[in-house]
């Protein structure tokens, strides 16, 4: 978890992240660190069911709903809704989850790598992408 290459790897290797908890209030976290990943030329996919759309794109009520396979799922939730997240990410063969900063939950993050998932956690997607530098 959390190795430098692997933050490096879904940063310069990924084009498409869906954010599950994308807000569509600019103030929150999720929406402003995704606007900025969006300007930088990720393409967002939000997985948020209680929005239509968020960023000009449309909303989707899980990840398996998703038109495409995400490069990386970033997460913004509560640490407690991480495992059901890592359920459906082993179930439909996704690779890269990040889980945003401030959001621990260690036994999830176990079980994802056990099933082949690379974690970063407790990291900003943003952040580190700027620290990065990543082209």
């Amino acid at each position: 978890m959390n190795e430098p290459e692997t933050i490096r790897a879904m940063l310069h290797d990924s084009k498409t992240i869906a954010v599950v908890g994308l807000s569509v209030d600019p103030a929150k976290p999720s929406h402003y660190v995704s606007a900025y990943m969006q300007r930088m030329g990720y393409k967002i996919y939000p997985v948020n069911p209680a929005v239509d759309t968020v960023l000009g794109e449309r909303s989707y009520g899980l990840l398996a709903e998703l038109p495409v396979k995400p490069d990386v799922v970033n997460v913004f939730r509560v640490p407690s809704q991480i495992p059901a997240i890592v359920d459906e990410m082993l179930a439909l063969g996704l690779k890269n989850l990040w889980v945003q900063l401030g959001i621990v939950n260690l036994e999830a993050a176990e079980r994802a790598e056990e099933g082949g998932i690379r974690v970063v956690m407790d990291r900003c997607i943003m952040v580190e992408h700027r620290r990065r530098g990543v082209a």
